[in-house]
């Protein structure tokens, strides 16, 4: 399966509004964050950071400059965290819910980032986040309609039989996707769609790298057959 890159869901700007705004307000709030070993025991703090290089010590920086090296670091993969939580969640308002309370969570413990990948940072923040939240929601998500309005393409076909074709084309292929079990589903998000080497998938997942080889081949083989029955179904 080919790079499927403009195929993900971007945040809209009332995400991104929401999200900034609750940073700026935990910084407010919080101008003075604890960095006691003991906070961070039992938070889902992304181990990945730990086997970085490079060090940030954000943990002393002043409030302004550490949400500064927030924004710069951290805040640019709104749309990827937006995109992940909406494959995983597949619903749109639990994506938006996802990410706000994720970024929340990224910014409380943002000293435990320690350099290196913010991207693979931020959607382990995000990944666990979605889990909590399907714990706590205990949601059905087998139930949970897909919203096609969200993916419209931004662009109108040269005409109208080139339009059905393509819409058509992309309705099989993200019914397929969200039918995936919600382990080949994330590997393949973050593969296809955020063009995600194995090693941040790695960090992300908490999996050793060849285990998410498996499952991502596993997904493409189970997309190519989905594909294949449903554009069957569709010339009977």
């Amino acid at each position: 399966m080919g790079r499927a890159a403009n195929d993900g869901y971007a945040a809209s700007g009332a995400t991104v509004t929401l999200v900034t705004a609750d940073v700026s307000r935990m910084m407010n709030l919080d101008t003075t964050l604890q960095t006691s070993k003991e906070r961070f025991e039992h938070s889902e703090i992304p181990n990945g950071a730990a086997r970085s290089l490079s060090v940030v010590k954000n943990a002393a920086a002043t409030p302004d400059a550490r949400l500064k090296l927030f924004e710069e670091v951290i805040l640019p993969h709104l749309n990827a965290a937006y995109n992940l939580a909406r494959w995983l969640t597949r619903n749109e308002h639990d994506a938006q819910d996802v990410v706000q309370e994720a970024y929340l969570r990224a910014f409380r413990f943002f000293d435990s980032y320690r350099g290196g990948d913010g991207k693979a940072w931020l959607l382990e923040v995000v990944r666990n986040t979605c889990f909590t939240f399907h714990r706590r929601e205990k949601r059905n998500l087998t139930s949970v309609v897909f919203d096609e309005a969200a993916h419209t393409p931004a662009v109108n076909p040269p005409n109208a039989e080139a339009s059905l074709v393509e819409a058509g084309n992309r309705t099989i292929l993200q019914d397929c996707i969200e039918a995936l079990p919600v382990a080949f589903r994330e590997v393949l998000v973050m593969r296809e769609l955020e063009e995600m080497s194995y090693r941040q998938i790695s960090d992300v997942a908490g999996l050793p790298a060849g285990t998410v080889m498996s499952r991502l081949a596993r997904a493409r083989k189970r997309l190519e057959e989905c594909a294949k029955a449903r554009n069957m179904e569709s010339l009977k």
